[in-house]
């Protein structure tokens, strides 16, 4: 087992591409163990992974969330959340938070709504005498919303992997989102009291009403997809196209700020990201082979209850091993590799398994910004030009309200449980 640790571990380090590094360790580890028979089995279990009808959702949601950045969505759902609370002192953080809430209910990715964000909020920012650190840290801290509020790719492959209902996922992540974007909003505002940010004129009930007319177009789309999975109207693959059709409609029609010439690069870029995505569901699933040919999860079972079987305890060591992991696993990769090691443990303590699959989500999203390698923070860095030491360092109040959130979320059931139960049962 120490090779594929070894292997795994230098080709990370290295800068190989987390898909390349899943399936070369596994593959290193079944040369040096002379499975030379195995080798035949690595393609039919890529295949097997990425086989499964649930994941077709994924690529309807990317192409919504292409389609809604060219066509206008961003401007208008800013200029909405700039009507409701750009006139509070150190508005514009609030604003940055508020549009990434409404991003991620429609692109559901954070690398996507740290990208956007940092590109449009962070310089308007600047612009106001925000320092480029706290800008870039909230965009950064706020874009981990994006696999937690549905819709979610991260939801929908922890479904596949833990046989779960992804509709009763997209619920239970409505309400941690929310918690998220609240926590994020108090720290924001003790930063802008402490250095006396400027504030705006408050928008008129007449310009907050015509720019909530104008943006709510764009605000039905994850409304549409969350009520018609809790209805049974459709499933979340047929949400995703729904949602992928509404969104060209308001974006060429509506809004026409979308344009003809503008679908080649979407439809390259949702199959690009798609791509990336399935590469990884594959490549995970065999490395979470040779796992299982060493009876690793066997013995990190055996380990977890030899430390304690009360769940309480059990939660806290799963939380501190997912807050790691999550700082050098795509979260795609993380949950195809560590859900069904853990999920016998879950079941076996009677913990319910979409409560679970919020807990394992928020982990991963935080180690997306949790330094020294989130992955969030290269994005941010890379377009704001900060430092990714600064930004570590700024990002720190952001990393610490989203651990209480978790603690919250992870001791309190009810938080997430609570809409699947009312809806779905």
């Amino acid at each position: 087992m120490s090779i594929i640790i070894i292997t795994f571990l230098i080709l990370l380090i290295v800068g190989v591409p987390i898909a390349f590094v899943l399936g070369l360790s596994s593959i290193f580890y079944i040369l040096v163990s002379e499975n030379f028979s195995f080798l035949i089995n690595v393609p039919q279990r890529m295949i097997a992974a990425a086989n499964n009808f649930s994941l077709m959702a994924i690529p309807f949601f990317v192409l919504a969330g292409e389609l809604m950045n060219n066509g206008g969505i961003t401007g208008r759902l800013t200029n909405f959340a700039r009507s409701l609370v750009a006139h509070f002192r150190g508005g514009l953080a609030y604003v940055n938070i508020l549009v990434s809430m409404f991003l991620s209910s429609i692109v559901g990715s954070a690398n996507a709504v740290a990208a956007i964000q940092s590109s449009s909020m962070v310089p308007e920012m600047k612009k106001d005498g925000y320092s480029n650190e706290y800008s870039s840290a909230v965009t950064a801290a706020s874009s981990i919303m994006g696999p937690i509020i549905p819709p979610s790719m991260v939801f929908i492959v922890y479904g596949v992997a833990a046989g779960t209902s992804i509709g009763a996922l997209f619920l239970a992540g409505i309400v941690p989102g929310i918690l998220l974007g609240i926590a994020f909003m108090v720290i924001s505002y003790f930063y802008a009291k402490k250095k006396n940010y400027p504030t705006k004129v408050r928008s008129s009930i007449n310009d907050m009403l015509k720019s909530f007319i104008i943006a709510s177009p764009a605000l039905t789309i994850p409304v549409l997809i969350i009520v018609g999975i809790v209805t049974g109207s459709f499933t979340p693959t047929e949400a995703g196209a729904m949602g992928s059709l509404i969104a060209f409609i308001l974006g060429m029609f509506i809004y026409r700020d979308l344009k003809w010439n503008h679908l080649p690069g979407i439809f390259m870029r949702t199959g690009l990201i798609t791509a990336t995505i399935m590469i990884i569901v594959a490549t995970a699933n065999i490395f979470g082979w040779t796992l299982t040919m060493e009876r690793i999860p066997q013995m990190i079972a055996e380990t977890l209850l030899a430390l304690s079987e009360n769940p309480l305890v059990i939660l806290l060591i799963i939380n501190l091993l997912l807050l790691l992991v999550g700082m050098f696993l795509e979260p795609f990769a993380a949950i195809i590799i560590l859900v069904p090691v853990l999920l016998p443990i879950i079941e076996q303590l009677g913990i319910d398994p979409v409560h679970f699959g919020v807990i394992v989500t928020l982990n991963l999203v935080i180690g997306l910004i949790t330094p020294p390698i989130g992955i969030v923070l290269f994005v941010v860095s890379g377009a704001t030009k900060v430092s990714v030491s600064q930004l570590s360092s700024a990002v720190v109040p952001f990393i610490i309200a989203s651990v209480i959130v978790l603690l919250f979320v992870t001791y309190i059931p009810e938080i997430v449980l609570y809409l699947p139960q009312k809806f779905l049962n």
